[in-house]
């Protein structure tokens, strides 16, 4: 059973729901507060065990914040982000999507 455990198709599958859909975390967390880029990945290593890239982590932020997922404020040296509304509502869809696929393979 191990083999499977570590099957080239469950990495794949753990890669795909890891950085792929890195955004779904990143506005998980900022859902419980508002936080910079590198506690959020510190936050995602902890809670769902992987850690972005910085440059990933970054990219995703940046993204979210051009289409108004997310707001961006300066303190001191650190860029603080906070989820919007707007951004509520996508991780509500994001979540409604992920169980669907999951009741469709279940």
């Amino acid at each position: 059973m191990a083999a499977v455990k570590n099957s080239r198709e469950l990495v794949r599958l753990r890669r795909k729901l890891g950085v792929e859909l890195l955004w779904v975390y990143v506005l998980s967390l900022l859902k419980r507060g508002p936080s910079h880029a590198y506690a959020l990945r510190k936050q995602i290593e902890q809670k769902f065990g992987f850690l972005p890239g910085n440059v990933s982590a970054y990219v995703v932020l940046y993204k979210l914040k051009k289409r108004s997922f997310v707001k961006a404020k300066q303190d001191g040296t650190r860029t603080i982000y906070r989820i919007t509304e707007k951004g509520k509502v996508l991780l509500e869809e994001a979540k409604k999507e992920l169980q669907s696929t999951l009741k469709m393979v279940g």
